[in-house]
């Protein structure tokens, strides 16, 4: 089949449907008592996009309650799930173009969401009008599924099951290739407890994103202090009504890869303000691997277990600090939770576990896995890179049986929930064609 050569037909056509999407800005926005939009507008407003790019191409739509749905083409008793997003996390930063404009430069795509999950689901859809233009009928329900709160809760895609038939196997584009075969487990913890201090701390909104910047409002007055602060570490920041700190997001599945504002305003402020919350992150939270507190685990397989100091708020209501550890199989939680409890009560605080979703496994030997494996082979030639596992929660995790899939390709820059994320042109032209070529050899 001319696979990639269709794909190339289609690719203005392709572009130019992935920056009407991504000009949408579909950030959450709560709106429990709205049945049409309950995500908020822009939510909603991709959701619907995409279900009528499906639509205009011929194939089957259902709309669940406006916060998932499903695009389906062939027919048959068994499914075959492809699981994207269309919901984003927030933009903050300095852009060196508008997060929401779509820009095309040095062929590259620049806005939140290229990467995760808008391009992929573009690329999936197309994969499947592709399959559909070059007259592929496949023998069973192929199905493209819309989740609208990823980032947040997994309420869309949990919805969805509860109204629809769960895929016998499937795959998520919205990580990595070769193929994701192992996701870490997902824990979110808060430390609660009352702050004596007097100051007001805010940094950060949501626990699987690094924080890039910190602000304290503190009636001591610490300007050289935190001139020289600054000057030493390299840091930039801000001294005025406020002292703010400045770094740099990331996901919170490699925390490294950002710089935590959070962190490092803390480690400045406990010299000077007598703070549970502050002594407790500078002392037990400034590494990412839990190394200073001899809290450490790795495993073979999954990596070592990682946290991201995700959010603090003092003084501004509920005093209240999110971490989001990602944790590998073979971590025994339970003597975790019972060393870092004693740890915060040590503080004054208490440690609660507010989510907790365990590790996904797949066998790399399973029929799914080659066969996703053999289509990211047939157009790269790459049987090199190794099969991975990851510190990111995927919708495969949602499936029976199912791995993520691209459309990271090995040696690219991970920019998911980063400024300046991008997709490159050429990857989701290719990626396009392997989905394609794997939907064909899933679907016979």
């Amino acid at each position: 089949m001319k696979i990639l050569e269709t794909v190339n037909k289609n690719k203005e056509q392709i572009i130019e449907d992935l920056r009407g999407l991504l000009k949408i800005d579909s950030t959450l926005v709560e709106n429990p008592e709205s049945t049409t939009s309950p995500f908020g507008e822009g939510i909603r407003e991709s959701l619907d996009y995409v279900l009528s790019l499906g639509e205009k191409m011929g194939f089957k739509v259902r709309n669940i309650k406006n916060v998932a749905g499903h695009i389906e083409f062939g027919e048959g008793e068994e499914i075959v799930g492809i699981l994207c997003h269309v919901d984003v996390v927030p933009a903050v930063g300095n852009w060196k173009y508008p997060p929401f404009s779509g820009t095309v430069e040095d062929n590259r795509i620049y806005a939140r969401g290229a990467i995760d999950d808008k391009g992929p689901t573009i690329a999936a859809l197309y994969a499947l009008k592709v399959l559909k233009d070059l007259g592929f009928k496949p023998n069973k329900r192929i199905r493209l599924i819309i989740g609208t709160d990823e980032e947040t809760n997994w309420r869309g895609i949990k919805e969805y099951f509860k109204n629809c038939e769960m895929p016998e196997v499937g795959f998520s584009p919205d990580a990595d290739y070769p193929v994701i075969y192992g996701e870490k487990g997902i824990m979110s913890i808060d430390i609660i407890g009352k702050s004596t201090s007097g100051i007001k701390f805010q940094a950060g909104d949501r626990y699987n994103v690094v924080p890039d910047e910190a602000r304290a409002l503190i009636s001591k007055d610490l300007e050289k202090d935190f001139s020289e602060y600054l000057e030493a570490t390299g840091l930039k920041g801000k001294y005025g009504d406020e002292l703010v700190v400045y770094g740099k997001a990331a996901h919170a599945m490699e925390p490294n890869l950002g710089l935590n504002a959070l962190v490092k305003l803390c480690q400045f402020l406990y010299r000077f303000i007598d703070d549970p919350f502050i002594r407790f992150v500078n002392d037990n939270l400034s590494d990412s691997r839990f190394k200073c507190i001899n809290l450490d685990f790795s495993d073979p397989e999954m990596k070592d277990l990682t946290v991201n100091v995700a959010f603090l708020k003092i003084g501004t209501g509920e005093d209240r600090l999110g971490i989001n550890l990602r944790y590998p199989i073979n971590w025994d939680k339970e003597i975790f939770l019972k060393e870092f409890g004693k740890i915060a009560d040590s503080y004054g605080l208490e440690a609660k576990v507010r989510s907790d979703q365990t590790p996904h496994y797949i066998d790399k030997n399973d029929p799914l896995v080659k066969t996703l494996h053999q289509a990211y082979i047939e157009f790269t030639g790459d049987d090199k890179t190794p099969l991975l596992t990851i510190g990111g929660g995927t919708y495969a995790r949602a499936l029976k049986k199912g791995v993520a899939f691209g459309i990271l390709f090995p040696g690219r820059e991970e920019l998911a929930h980063q400024v300046d994320e991008y997709l490159e042109i050429d990857d989701l032209i290719l990626s396009t064609a392997i989905i394609a070529k794997a939907v064909y050899e899933l679907g016979k």
